[in-house]
């Protein structure tokens, strides 16, 4: 249940943000969001699963569903946060073998949305095959943040969750919800 709230699709990569995703999430909903979490297999394993589901009132999907598992309900947009060099570049090459990989190519084939927020030491950056994946997810529409943009900033422990916040859409009705248009 979502309540008319636009829906974002939160995909979660195993670096460093992830165990500080719920200060993300918390500022997702107050910017009028409702959050679905698709951690990657290696990231579900760093996260309290249980008290993010409490905080998205979704089960979170760190693998496919079952037949007889409910569907998250659709995105209105996807942002992968924090995105690493793996996942990078298996979405680039159109590779599909997680959930969370799923997540961000069905995303293309919808039109939606996705912001990516890099997060990738600098001898993985330095590598060709991710400068590569970098275009060619640009290409694609994405929203590629510079690498590393939300990291925490000198002196500090909490990470920059606003270059995200201010790459997201603003926020509409979700999809198949219709609004009354106002009568004024």
């Amino acid at each position: 249940m979502t309540g008319g709230r636009p829906v974002l699709h939160l995909v979660v990569c195993a670096a460093p943000p992830a165990p500080q995703v719920n200060e993300l999430i918390r500022h997702v909903h107050g910017d009028g969001w409702a959050v679905c979490l698709v951690p990657t297999p290696i990231a579900a394993t760093w996260l309290d699963v249980h008290a993010l589901e409490g905080l998205t009132g979704h089960p979170v999907r760190s693998r496919p569903r079952r037949p007889d598992e409910p569907r998250l309900p659709p995105a209105d947009a996807v942002a992968v946060v924090p995105a690493t060099f793996n996942t990078i570049n298996k979405c680039a090459a159109g590779i599909n073998d997680n959930a969370a990989l799923g997540v961000i190519n069905e995303a293309i084939g919808l039109g939606l949305r996705v912001v990516i927020a890099p997060y990738v030491k600098p001898t993985l950056a330095a590598h060709p095959a991710f400068a590569r994946a970098l275009r060619d997810l640009t290409a694609y529409g994405f929203t590629v943040l510079p690498t590393n943009a939300i990291g925490p900033p000198d002196g500090t422990t909490s990470f920059a969750w606003r270059p995200v916040l201010d790459s997201l859409p603003a926020p509409r009705p979700a999809r198949g919800i219709s609004v009354p248009e106002d009568p004024s």
